[in-house]
């Protein structure tokens, strides 16, 4: 079983491995010693401060880490040098419908069922560093509760490298609530809805950041894709791209007044979210705000195969160009894109002109000039 520890220096939770005898803290660096791992207590749960992490199941209810890569002289690349593109890839997908409340939604397990298809025959990631977190899943373990989806992003970022990319991609509800530290530009904290929010909570933005963006090191590349309400600025990063309809574009700053760090510890992250974080639909019942149910996986995929996501400020606007249009022109795409309208079920595309998708990252830069890969 997994150990919450405090890093020594900074006093940051660290996961402590079975069997570790000492643990390296990836904001500060420092090392902290603990001299019978037997002995640490393990965690309470989870409480609305967002400070408490249930303890995880063991290792192996989860499929490993793919295996190392092999060395490289890049690898070790002095100072100021990229890292080796050609790393491990590894992703975690959920897809949450809901099922039989009144929350329930329609093409959400579409939404991650095409996105796998998309990363192992477009972007070649084994299937075997795959998460898949789904109610059709057999396995308890790869259902999306809250339990399951924080062991799968803790998943995502164990041990990674320099030259790893990392996917997440979460289909299904997201929410606000009031923020009270004045972290929030807003102040309001986004929210993602595991399958058993009701009785255990949601997974707050400071979470999200905590687990898969700060541990970030130099030379990993992280992309979320957030297909859900509310989700704008769901990672927490530090600035978001402001793009008007013509394409022209002014990053805003959005990190925390109270100075805290809301980005990476040298690596990459960039999300795209399915709307702003003020963003809902008509839908006045609690929660069920994402009548748009795969608009945004199905903009996202059919940039890519259309040749139009060559960079990210083109990948944004032909999503926006997706989602606004009218006339609901599926046709034209690829293998994918075809597996997708095959899959979708009918009114979740083209309901959502309200929501227009957005990008965030840890750093700003040229969105015209930066290739997109995955």
């Amino acid at each position: 079983m997994l150990m919450l520890i405090n890093c020594s220096h900074c006093k940051t939770p660290l996961h402590l491995p079975p069997g570790a005898r000492s643990i390296r803290c990836a904001l500060c660096h420092a090392v902290t010693n603990v001299a019978d791992p037997r002995g640490v207590v393990p965690p309470p749960p989870y409480s609305a401060s967002g400070h408490h992490h249930p303890p995880p199941p063991a290792y192996h209810h989860y499929p490993p880490p793919p295996a190392a890569a092999a060395p490289s002289p890049y690898n070790h690349a002095p100072p100021g040098q990229p890292p080796s593109v050609h790393g491990r890839k590894r992703a975690v997908i959920c897809g949450i419908s809901y099922r039989n409340s009144r929350h329930e939604l329609k093409g959400c397990i579409n939404d991650a069922k095409c996105m796998k298809y998309l990363l192992i025959n477009k972007f070649k990631f084994p299937e075997s560093s795959i998460l898949m977190l789904t109610e059709d899943e057999v396995d308890p373990y790869r259902r999306p509760t809250k339990h399951n989806l924080r062991m799968a992003m803790f998943w995502l970022v164990q041990g990674c490298q320099p030259g790893d990319s990392l996917v997440f991609h979460f289909s299904g509800h997201g929410s606000q609530q009031r923020n009270y530290t004045g972290d929030e530009v807003d102040g309001y904290d986004e929210t993602l809805c595991p399958m058993d929010f009701e009785t255990q909570g949601m997974i707050v933005d400071d979470e999200v950041n905590a687990t898969i963006v700060k541990p970030l090191p130099r030379g990993v590349k992280l992309h979320a894709i957030i297909d859900a309400c509310h989700s704008g600025t769901v990672l927490d990063l530090p600035f978001l791209c402001r793009m008007d309809r013509s394409g022209r574009y002014v990053w805003e700053d959005h990190r925390p007044r109270s100075g805290a760090w809301k980005g990476t510890s040298g690596g990459e992250a960039i999300s795209f979210s399915g709307c702003d974080d003020d963003q809902t639909s008509a839908d006045t019942a609690a929660l069920s705000k994402v009548t748009s149910t795969g608009a945004m996986t199905y903009s996202f995929i059919q940039a890519i195969e259309r040749g139009q996501a060559t960079t990210y400020g083109n990948m944004l606007s032909s999503m926006r160009s997706t989602i606004r249009s009218t006339d609901n022109d599926i046709g034209g795409g690829g293998v994918v894109t075809s597996l997708l309208t095959m899959l979708l079920t009918g009114g979740s595309l083209g309901v959502g002109m309200r929501q227009e998708p957005q990008l965030t990252a840890n750093e700003q830069f040229d969105v015209y000039t930066k290739p997109f890969s995955l």
